[in-house]
């Protein structure tokens, strides 16, 4: 029964707006600062799975969902980490409390979080209270995920909370996902 529930709940997801049956190409991010690493483009990512995470230091969605399941899914899909099959990667994006969510701040908030993967800092261009990078992904706010497949295409993008376990079924999936010779 369980297992049922389990089969109906992500065909459901499968069909909902959070996967995008029609994907996008996901655009470059524009990062100002990196933070725990080299930076990367995502053209560098070409191949590989890619969840991104967008958050801010001070949001409370982030703090108690999204950053934890990122530290979960690095543990989980540390063998497909370190052979180069997925990649993770964190974006602050703050479109509010500028004052406060400063890189200076963000640096003391990863190293008391522990939080090793590479972040970069969204980059704000000219007086716009949206950062670039937020206003190319089109994210409602924070915490919003996103999962680009080998091809550089949105394959899931959500805000807020989801059901981890069917997302981490979907990233599964992409993982598994044949590449296709373009020649």
């Amino acid at each position: 029964m369980k297992k049922i529930a389990l089969l109906i709940s992500l065909a459901l997801l499968l069909s909902s707006s959070m996967l995008h049956a029609n994907s996008r190409k996901a655009p470059e991010w524009d990062i100002s600062e990196w933070i725990n690493g080299q930076g990367v483009t995502l053209s560098q990512l070409g191949g590989k799975v890619v969840v991104v995470e967008f958050f801010q230091l001070w949001c409370p969605g982030c703090n108690n969902f999204s950053l934890p399941l990122m530290e979960h899914w690095e543990q989980k899909f540390s063998t497909e980490i370190a052979s180069g099959r997925l990649a993770m990667l964190s974006i602050h994006t703050v479109f509010e409390g500028h004052d406060y969510q400063t890189t200076q701040r963000l640096r003391e908030f990863l190293k008391e979080k522990n939080i090793q993967r590479l972040v970069g800092v969204d980059r704000h261009k000219g007086s716009s209270e949206i950062p670039e990078t937020m206003r190319r992904y089109r994210t409602r706010g924070t915490p919003e995920m996103a999962i680009i497949d080998k091809y550089g295409n949105v394959r899931f993008q959500h805000f807020g909370g989801f059901k981890p376990e069917l997302v981490e079924q979907f990233i599964q999936k992409l993982l598994d996902e044949p590449v296709q010779d373009s020649s």
